[in-house]
């Protein structure tokens, strides 16, 4: 099993040279198919684009292959390295995660039971000490302890889609409509190319 806080202290130096924030390192998928996971955002648009996520993982590539030729190799089983953004249902695994997603609907599942229950879903609304505080629906207000807490993320609500906005839309085809009465013949290529730019 790979040690997920070294692997963690090895990955966040280069999220932070990039200018990214770590936001998690996790192993899944078993003997069959390991895979080592690595979420970071840019701070700024709490996103990161596609070359962003080949930097890093180059980066990290890099540092665990030195690693293996010096025989100190983290993960000593073979794996899929999988760098990503965290994606608008994000994992909430920091507690500045709950103070900024303060007011949307999250999804807690704690270590054990509190108050008989032992999933909260309900609005953040935020970090008081060292507690998480969620209004919790058709209940009440409760608060627990980040210890307590076995995993956590945003819920997808239109709330947190409107809040959420595209990184950016560069790069997307652009389709412009031909009227259906359009004179266009079919064999006629460079016709067919113009109306579709």
């Amino acid at each position: 099993m790979a040690d997920i806080a070294l692997l963690s202290q090895l990955i966040e130096p280069e999220a932070t040279a990039l200018g990214f924030d770590l936001v998690r390192v996790k192993m899944f998928g078993g003997k069959s198919d390991p895979t080592l996971q690595v979420m970071a955002e840019r701070p700024d648009t709490g996103q990161l684009t596609i070359d962003d996520c080949a930097e890093l993982s180059r980066r990290i590539s890099d540092v665990l292959d030195a690693l293996e030729a010096e025989g100190r190799d983290p993960i000593p089983d073979a794996y899929r390295l999988e760098v990503s953004s965290p994606g608008i249902d994000r994992p909430l695994t920091r507690p500045q995660d709950y103070t900024a997603w303060a007011g949307h609907e999250a999804k807690i599942t704690l270590v054990e039971k509190v108050d008989n229950r032992k999933i909260l879903t309900g609005d953040l609304v935020g970090i008081e000490g060292d507690r998480v505080a969620i209004d919790v629906r058709g209940h009440t207000r409760m608060t627990v302890a980040l210890d307590q807490i076995h995993d956590a993320k945003l819920t997808i609500t239109d709330r947190l889609l409107a809040a959420t906005a595209p990184l950016s839309s560069e790069g997307a085809d652009e389709i412009e409509e031909i009227p259906d009465d359009a004179d266009l013949d079919p064999n006629d290529t460079d016709s067919l190319n113009e109306g579709q730019k």
